[in-house]
């Protein structure tokens, strides 16, 4: 299995300031927990994901990728819309593991999806072989597309998908229309299964059928060349207990598919979409 969502950090208040001090983030959250975690998981290798917006996160990513085989890859940040972001990214590309870009567009008003600057730093992505992340909420999916339709080279991959205001008993219709939309652009490689659980209200029970519901919902849409597993941990332990309680929650629900799909969505599509090598023949 390939999680192609995850997160590492070093925890101070300071510089994650949106950590619920005293919740199971509020630590240090780096290699030895990451290795403990993907084992009991069995979980082969792993995409590390930016959460801070500074260039440093990439550089410390980078830095933690290269202490083994586990991380194979990582999505970092750069100023996009910096002058100096041409600089930043000829120095970052030429490291094999640096896959792709993200930036928090889900905190960003929805003007920043179009801006001009922002644009000419996406544009830069696909010369140096580079994927973008796209972490957006439900609410923001029609300029999402916007987005994504200005940019038809780069290749986009869509983070959590697209954060649905998640509700046990139903999903929801704007976030079926939006997804629908999205995925008839070619250029978005794939949609991240991860990140749900967070979406529910703070003291809902997550109901397993609804969790189904959007798994089948989002392989209705994508297909099963375009789904693709990942954990968003340890954000995820805000609402559920251990990293390995999603992967069995994924593996149970992909269960029903072909092997060859199954394969597709729990590795071979986080492969295929970050331009990994094949971690099997």
């Amino acid at each position: 299995m390939l999680d192609t969502h995850h997160h590492l950090w070093n925890y101070s208040k300071e510089e994650y300031a949106w950590i619920p001090e005293g919740s199971p983030l509020a630590q240090d959250q780096l290699l030895p927990e990451l290795y403990s975690a993907t084992f009991e998981a069995q979980v082969t290798g792993t995409i590390a994901v930016q959460a801070r917006q500074v260039i440093e996160e990439s550089d410390d990513l980078l830095k933690l990728a290269d202490a083994g085989d586990l991380i194979r890859g990582i999505v970092g940040w750069v100023p996009l819309i910096d002058d100096r972001v041409d600089a930043e990214l000829e120095r970052l590309a030429p490291h094999s593991k640096f896959v792709a870009v993200r930036h928090v567009l889900q905190e960003e008003a929805d003007d920043y999806f179009l801006r001009g600057d922002f644009h000419r730093g996406l544009s830069l992505l696909p010369g140096h072989n580079l994927r973008y992340d796209l972490l957006l909420f439900q609410r923001q999916l029609p300029v999402g597309i916007q987005l994504v339709d200005k940019q038809p080279e780069l290749g986009v991959i869509v983070d959590h998908i697209a954060k649905p205001e998640a509700r046990n008993g139903r999903v929801e219709d704007a976030w079926r229309r939006g997804m629908k939309e999205l995925a008839k652009r070619d250029n978005v490689l794939g949609v991240k299964f991860s990140g749900l659980v967070t979406e529910f209200n703070q003291d809902e029970i997550i109901d397993q059928n609804t969790i189904r519901a959007y798994f089948e919902e989002t392989l209705e849409i994508f297909g099963s060349d375009r789904v693709m597993f990942g954990t968003d941990w340890p954000v995820c332990l805000l609402k559920i207990n251990e990293y390995r309680e999603w992967a069995e929650t994924v593996r149970n629900l992909a269960s029903s598919l072909s092997t060859h799909e199954q394969l597709k969505i729990l590795l071979r599509n986080g492969e295929e979409a970050y331009q990994l090598p094949s971690q099997i023949d």
